[in-house]
Formats: structure tokens, C-alpha cells, sequence
């Protein structure tokens, strides 16, 4: 992974003394609240429902067991020993006192990290597939360019107050995992008929109040051309994007009011005005951060004990049938190791979990971790060999819970038992809906749901297979649910089944859903979506109203 340089110590030395100085003046009373806003979003610290929440950058997702470790020393140190990770594959810690941050801050920059640029109207961390450098249908490995971006969009002078919040994604393999088509700038790498290695580039997608998916900008952009055209983009949003209200600000809503053609016409225009400037030292620089991005020498070792294991163990099997992905080497797999046991909250991890991973990684996982969009932690390369012994330190950590893909392992943002601008619950409803349907999920097979606690969907409901949005409708917690979303493969955002249902009902109404789908499905291999798309909305309207989508609002 990528190491830190001297450059990026000192900037990061210098931002940890500028923001700590803040927050003195702050607690002075030489900064009031409303002055002191914008200085702590420019370092990702927001004002919740109870306390301040700092918010951490794990660029692309990646971290080294020194700096899982650390996480988990905060946690302990400064919060309350334990950190919830985010569908933008960083860290949250929810508890910390302003008087604290400081040291929190300076113990990450002790070991390459910080929150930099992960709020305000800026780019956001660069997020990309969490089993890069890894995956059996992988092109290329997306993080050298992730990193590229991240250096190029860090503090840059021209985009740090953008109309809105910008988001970036960026997918290496065939299969997308990392949600391209509902982001700003969704970027895919692919190979065209002479074998250069390219983008298939996606531009003004994104969830909230108007969710759409990505316009394709570009069927194939050379590698080469990666900075220029991102840059040109933003530079057209940046001039365009409304700033009179924050709701149409995002670059979706500039696409809608001035027409796709439109839209693409500009950027290729400022894209042409921008490509000469760039006289070739974004590919040094490329070349050199690549270097840093080298996969492990994979050991050689027989596989005989992992398929004795799985023979003879129907735990470890069911585990290994859930949370393994195929690796480039078929001697290894990719594991998920899932932060979502039945009844506990979506994405959080103890410091001990943390710190139980970290001593994972290092001696079984060649020192290499992921977060994933998801919520859960990867180990990207285990040989088959040491997946038992993986396993069972796993199950004494209570992280071997066997659901990746299935329903219990939901996308949750922290609703309103944390947020500030939520307006209604997420976490206690996924803890339902796992535990009321924890005995079937094995038969129900891959289905993802997604719950936000309002409508500006950090839970990805609008991508949801089943989606959930809370709302606040006459003083009391409403959730409406979509049906038939998708971020991966063919995506595509759901469609609203009908009226709300009240807190005591939307557990209930997704187990109709569910139980529903194990009737209409043509065969066990036929999947929640794939049903879905076969019969359309009606029957599941059905199930949840009794008629189609009549049922009076709750």
C-alpha cells in the first residue's frame, strides 16, 4: 500500500497544528459555533444528536495492522471502544470530546492517517473495489489510480468549496463492487479491442432527495487521460452547480436542468482546453504510486487440510459457502469478514475486534486489510490452508457470523439514535429484520437491503434489492420501502411499493416480502432480484397490502 512520503507527513503535521489551534480558539470563546462550522467540516468533525463525531479517511479502503491498531487505541483512548465503518469505506468514531480531538488527530498522523476532506463541499475519499489487487475478474488493480486522484484532489486550490459534496468510485474487475453508477464520477476499467488498459467513464449519478444513476461520459478513456478528464469535469460542475440551494446542487441535479448532451458537450470541450496543460507528470507520478501498490508474493502450500475441513464441518462450510470470494490464485481466497451478527449494529467493531483483525492480517493475511462500502472488514489474500485456523480465531472474536450477500447483512446508516438529520431509525430495524428472519436467510439465498433514516440515504436504500427509507410524517417515524434496486450488474434504483409503514410494521412488512418471494421464485436458484424482475411489483405489493399498493399511509 501506499506509504506516506515526507511531503505528505508535513501537510498533514501542518493541517493537525492549524485545526488544533481552532479548536483552542473555539474553546476560548474567540470562535463562535457558527464560525467554527465550516473549519471543523474542512476536518471531518460534525456536531451530532449527543456529541461531536469524527469522521476518518481510509482512502479506497485500504489499511495495515499498525493503523488498525491505532483505530482500536483511539477507540479505547478517546471514545467509547469501538468505531462504526461507513458505506464510504472510512471510519467513524462517535463519542469523542472536542478538548480530545487534538490527540486523536496526532495519534492518526502518527501512522499515515487523518480526516481530511472527508466533509464539506469537496472530494470526498476516493472509494473503489474492496477486493482490489485480488479478485479472480480483476483488469486492473484500481487503487494506484484512486491514490493518483486522492493526491491530485487533496487541498487543491480550485475545488475545496464545490457547489456540493463530490464523490468518486472506481471499479478494477469486470464485476462492479463499488457502486460506480451511483456516484458523481463512477470509473471502470476496461480494455478496448487493442488491449489498452482504459475507463468506461459514468458522470452525475448519486442517491438523496433525487436519486439517479451515472450518464456515460465516455465508453473509453485512455489511461493517460484520467486527470485531465476528471479534472474537467469537476471544472465544469464547479462553474455550473448551483449554490443558491443546497438541495439542486449536486452535479445529477446540473445534468437534469441542462440536458446530458449538453452536460458531456461542456466536459469534452474543457477537457480539450485542459489535456495540453498536462505535460505528462500525472503518469510519473502514476508509474511511481503503482510501484507502491505491488501484490504480496503469494506462499505455496498444499489446499488437502481446507478441503478435509470443509468436508467434515458444516459451520466452516457454511462459512466458507458465504464469506469467500474466488482469488487470482486459486490457492487463496479473498475473505469478508462480516460486521454484522445478528442483532448487533451494522459496521460497528470493538477495539478488540479491531486489534483481533489486525494480529489476523499480519499472520495469516500478509498484512493487508480492506473496508468495503458494505460495512464489513477483508482480508484480500488467505491461503486456503489457514482458513480453519482463521475461522476459529474468528468465531472466538464473534465475527464469524456466515451472511455476506444475505439479509442479515444490511446497509444501515446510524439513523437517529446519532445523526443530527435523521428522522427516523435505522439500526434497531436492521437488528429486527435479522433477527426475525436470521432462521430462513440460509434458504433465501443473496438479497441486499439497505435502510437510511432519511432522505439523504447514506444507507444506499435507493440501491437496495428491498430499500428502506425512514421518514418523520406527522410527529411519528414512517418507512417507506423500494422494491428492485440494484448498485451492481444492471443497476438500477427502486421502485416505491406504496405507503409507509409505522416502526412496529416494517419488521413484520419485509418478512411478508421475503416470505413472499419463497413462493413466487421459479426455482431455489433463482435470487430475490432476479425474481423481482421476472414478475414485476405487483405480487409483492400483494404480500405487503393486501392489494396493490392500496393500503392507507401509516
Amino acid at each position: 500500500m501506499y506509504d506516506y512520503s515526507d511531503f505528505d507527513e508535513a501537510f498533514v503535521r501542518s493541517r493537525v497544528a492549524q485545526f488544533s489551534s481552532q479548536i483552542s480558539r473555539r474553546l476560548d470563546g474567540s470562535l463562535t459555533e457558527d464560525e467554527f462550522r465550516p473549519l471543523r467540516l474542512m476536518n471531518g468533525l460534525y456536531l451530532q444528536l449527543h456529541a461531536y463525531m469524527l469522521r476518518i479517511a481510509v482512502p479506497y479502503g485500504t489499511l495495515n495492522p499498525g493503523q488498525l491498531r491505532q483505530l482500536a487505541h483511539i477507540a479505547e483512548t478517546w471514545d467509547k471502544g469501538y468505531g462504526h465503518f461507513t458505506t464510504r469505506q472510512n471510519i467513524q468514531f462517535n463519542w469523542p470530546k472536542l478538548t480530545d480531538v487534538p490527540a486523536v488527530l496526532a495519534a492518526l498522523a502518527d501512522v499515515g492517517m487523518h480526516s481530511i476532506q472527508t466533509s464539506g463541499n469537496c472530494v470526498r475519499n476516493v472509494t473503489a473495489d474492496h477486493f482490489a489487487g485480488a479478485a479472480a475478474d480483476e483488469i486492473a488493480d484500481p487503487r494506484p489510480y484512486a491514490e493518483l486522484l486522492r493526491q491530485w484532489s487533496t487541498d487543491h486550490p480550485e475545488f475545496q468549496f464545490l457547489p456540493r459534496k463530490f464523490k468518486i468510485a472506481i471499479s478494477g474487475a469486470t464485476e462492479d463492487r463499488a457502486a460506480i453508477a451511483a456516484h458523481d464520477i463512477g470509473l471502470q476499467v476496461v480494455r478496448n479491442d487493442a488491449g489498452e488498459t482504459g475507463f468506461r467513464v459514468l458522470v452525475g449519478g448519486g442517491l438523496g432527495r433525487t436519486p439517479l444513476l451515472g450518464l456515460k461520459a465516455r465508453e473509453f478513456l485512455p489511461e493517460a487521460d484520467l486527470l485531465p478528464y476528471v479534472e474537467a469535469v469537476l471544472s465544469v460542475y464547479n462553474t455550473l452547480g448551483r449554490r443558491d440551494n443546497k438541495f439542486k446542487a449536486r452535479i445529477k441535479i446540473t445534468m437534469r436542468e441542462i440536458g446530458e448532451d449538453a452536460l458531456r458537450d461542456m466536459i469534452e470541450t474543457r477537457f480539450a482546453e485542459l489535456r495540453p496543460l498536462f505535460g505528462g507528470a500525472d503518469r510519473v507520478l502514476l508509474d511511481d504510486i503503482r510501484a507502491a501498490f505491488a501484490p504480496p508474493v503469494l506462499r505455496q502450500a498444499p489446499t488437502a487440510a481446507y478441503e478435509a475441513v470443509r468436508r467434515a464441518d458444516p459451520v466452516f462450510r457454511s462459512w466458507a459457502d458465504t464469506n469467500l470470494a474466488a482469488h487470482r490464485d486459486p490457492d487463496h481466497a479473498i475473505v469478508t469478514i462480516s460486521l454484522k451478527a445478528h442483532g448487533e449494529t451494522p459496521g460497528d467493531a470493538t477495539a478488540d475486534q479491531m486489534r483481533r483483525v489486525a494480529d489476523l492480517a499480519e499472520r495469516l493475511g500478509y498484512g493487508d486489510i480492506r473496508v468495503s462500502h458494505e460495512q464489513n472488514l477483508v482480508l484480500p489474500h488467505v491461503h486456503k490452508a489457514d482458513l480453519p485456523a482463521l475461522h476459529a480465531a474468528l468465531r472466538e472474536a464473534g465475527l464469524a457470523t456466515a451472511n455476506v450477500g444475505l439479509l442479515s447483512d444490511i446497509i444501515a446508516c446510524p439513523g437517529m439514535d446519532y445523526c443530527a438529520l435523521a428522522t427516523a431509525r435505522s439500526i434497531p430495524v436492521a437488528q429486527e429484520i435479522a433477527l426475525r428472519l436470521q432462521a430462513i436467510e440460509a434458504d433465501v439465498g443473496p438479497l441486499k437491503i439497505k435502510i437510511s433514516g432519511c432522505i439523504n440515504a447514506c444507507g444506499h436504500h435507493h440501491v437496495g434489492h428491498i430499500g428502506i427509507l425512514g421518514l418523520e410524517k406527522a410527529g411519528v417515524e414512517s418507512y417507506q420501502i423500494t422494491l428492485g434496486g440494484s448498485a451492481a450488474g444492471l443497476p438500477a434504483v427502486g421502485e416505491k411499493a406504496g405507503p409507509g409503514f409505522a416502526y412496529d410494521e416494517i419488521g413484520p412488512a419485509v418478512e411478508r416480502l421475503v416470505t413472499a418471494y419463497l413462493d413466487l421464485r421459479e426455482t431455489p436458484q433463482e435470487e430475490f432480484l432476479q425474481a423481482f424482475r421476472r414478475l414485476g411489483a405487483a405480487p409483492f405489493q400483494q404480500a405487503l397490502y393486501g392489494r396493490e399498493g392500496t393500503r392507507d399511509a401509516a
